[in-house]
């Protein structure tokens, strides 16, 4: 791609969005397949600040959510860690907030590899991905492993800032000003344009497909 210098595909999402979730092995296969297409990543705070309990009602409709994805992308889920919560707020922006305290710490590049150990600590680990200490405890190891020098101590307290929180709100306030009410949803800027990819979960070919597709409606450039 002759704009590829010029170009950043963008993921909107959360990482206790159960479509997300379910999306992540397909979106790690696109950007396998297009290394030098920048990704950047926007959470969107699918329940940011909720502070209903969940009810069985609610755990009911999760469960629900989850077989769908499950049925979908083959990502497997445990369900008896998420019968086994009480007393349980289902508010994203704590993880939400992980995420944009590794992107601070450690930019970028490295954040798919964050949002799917959250992922899987959530969905698969049943961690409680809402409580400081253990997203510290996650998201450090990742960091770590990936060479950035950060311990959980550190990444707690830069999570608990207030510019962290104010910059976690930014991206929440920059998802909606360009529209997106649902995730995952992919984007793709161009210079200055923003084009819709996909919204929803989609295999990497149809993304592929997509992407080849807006690029053909572009005018050529010298």
């Amino acid at each position: 791609m002759e704009l590829m210098e010029l170009m950043e595909l963008i993921y909107v999402a959360d990482p206790m969005c159960s479509w997300c979730y379910g999306f992540g092995k397909e979106l790690s296969a696109l950007v396998t397949r297009f290394p030098d297409l920048p990704l950047g990543v926007v959470v969107g705070g699918l329940r940011a600040g909720a502070t209903d309990i969940m009810d069985d009602a609610a755990r009911n409709v999760r469960l629900q959510h989850w077989a769908r994805v499950e049925q979908a992308s083959g990502m497997p889920f445990n369900r008896e860690g998420l019968l086994a919560r009480e007393d349980f707020v289902y508010d994203t922006e704590p993880v939400c907030r992980a995420v944009v305290t590794a992107r601070i710490l450690a930019g970028q590049d490295n954040l798919l590899a964050v949002f799917d150990a959250l992922q899987h600590a959530f969905y698969m680990d049943a961690l409680d991905t809402t409580d400081g200490g253990v997203l510290a405890g996650i998201t450090s190891q990742v960091l770590t492993r990936l060479g950035y020098g950060v311990d959980a101590a550190a990444f707690e307290a830069a999570w608990r800032a207030p510019a962290t929180v104010a910059e976690t709100q930014a991206d929440f306030a920059l998802a909606r000003s360009w529209g997106v009410t649902s995730f995952p949803t992919l984007l793709l800027r161009v210079g200055r344009e923003l084009h819709g990819i996909t919204t929803g979960y989609a295999s990497a070919g149809m993304i592929e497909h997509r992407l080849a597709s807006v690029l053909e409606q572009m005018p050529a450039r010298a």
